[in-house]
């Protein structure tokens, strides 16, 4: 494929626009029925397997978080999914767009990465309801420019 198709892709593919790679173990945290199924198909189709779900018992490279502002505390949700990812993964927190039901404000999601030791580094429109946030350890902030 040529450089050309691949950056059509990348405008095209939300999942490839996440970086996500085949062979990586993505564990889905948060699924319900209101969840962005065209993403998580083409979040499978890249990297070649299914998602994972919250009972996988070993590490992922990536945790894909739904999270909606009646979940419970951002923070905690975080912190839990710190726990589930290599050194250097990453968190995608996907949170209903502004007007949704369960919108979360920008601010505290920032906070709440922030006191979990996350950085944010890119935020993406992940679907017509769904924004996508791209936290990750400080160190993994560094190593993944």
């Amino acid at each position: 494929m040529s450089a050309t198709a691949d950056h059509a892709e990348e405008r095209t593919n939300t999942a490839a626009r996440l970086g996500f790679e085949p062979g990586q173990v993505v564990q889905e945290i948060g699924y319900d029925d209101d969840v962005e199924q065209e993403l998580r198909e083409g979040i499978e189709a890249t990297i070649g397997q299914d998602l994972v779900d919250e009972d996988y018992d070993d590490v992922a490279d990536v945790v894909l978080l739904w999270f909606r502002d009646e979940d419970g505390d951002l923070t905690d949700a975080l912190v839990d999914a710190i726990g589930l990812i290599e050194d250097g993964g990453a968190v995608w927190l996907l949170t209903p767009k502004t007007g949704r039901d369960g919108y979360v404000e920008p601010s505290d999601i920032n906070e709440a990465a922030q006191t979990a030791g996350l950085a944010q580094t890119k935020s993406i429109s992940a679907g017509k309801d769904w924004t996508g946030s791209r936290l990750v350890t400080p160190k993994g902030a560094k190593s993944k420019r």
